[in-house]
């Protein structure tokens, strides 16, 4: 598909079929995610991938009852990361063992060190999480170029969520997507013009 149409036909699916995605469609999914964008390369998520039936089932009260918890293929979790010591030392190894010079790993590792320092804990979690909607956004339309569908959420409980997946400390769940073949039809997308959105 064009990106265009993945666009366009993409929408927040309220019900899935039940059927499961073969796994090499999530696995293409999920390298999509993995290539996503994030500021100074420090890829500050991780994502839970959820496809027991009774831990869905015992999500779904936590997601405010919502019935695409239960009838989706695959729920994936996305966690923002903002344990900075640690990704900066990861991203620095990975830079390294794909032989990237010395000197540009450590400016790069030194930028981002410099960043999150100047942060206080509250600012560096709001930015993992903004950095993980980037992130999201490949997932969304990842899903409609690979044939299925999709739904970004946010009426969620994460306390709740970290509980029962037993999610560790450094990651806050902050969106939900579930994936699947949907058992609705799309309505039309109603956005305001772009005389409103650029000033």
């Amino acid at each position: 598909m064009q990106f265009a149409d993945c666009v366009m036909q993409r929408y927040a699916t309220k019900k899935f079929d039940g059927k499961t995605i073969p796994e090499a469609k999530v696995n293409e999914l999920l390298e999509l995610v993995r290539f996503a964008p994030s500021a100074l390369n420090v890829q500050p998520w991780k994502i839970k991938v959820i496809t027991d039936k009774k831990t869905k089932e015992a999500l779904r009260p936590a997601s405010n009852n919502q019935e695409q918890i239960t009838t989706c293929s695959h729920l994936l979790v996305f966690c923002a990361d903002a344990d900075y010591d640690s990704l900066i030392k990861r991203l620095g190894a990975l830079m390294t063992a794909n032989h990237i010079p010395k000197d540009v790993v450590e400016k790069v590792t030194g930028m981002a060190a410099q960043f999150a320092a100047g942060m206080s804990k509250e600012q560096q979690a709001a930015w993992s999480q903004a950095q993980t909607y980037l992130a999201l956004g490949n997932a969304l339309n990842g899903a409609k170029s690979l044939g299925f569908d999709s739904c970004p959420m946010g009426g969620f409980d994460p306390k709740a969520y970290s509980r029962i997946l037993k999610i560790p400390g450094h990651l806050t769940p902050v969106m939900l997507c579930p994936i699947g073949y949907a058992a609705d039809k799309q309505g039309p997308k109603i956005r305001f013009p772009i005389s409103e959105i650029v000033f």
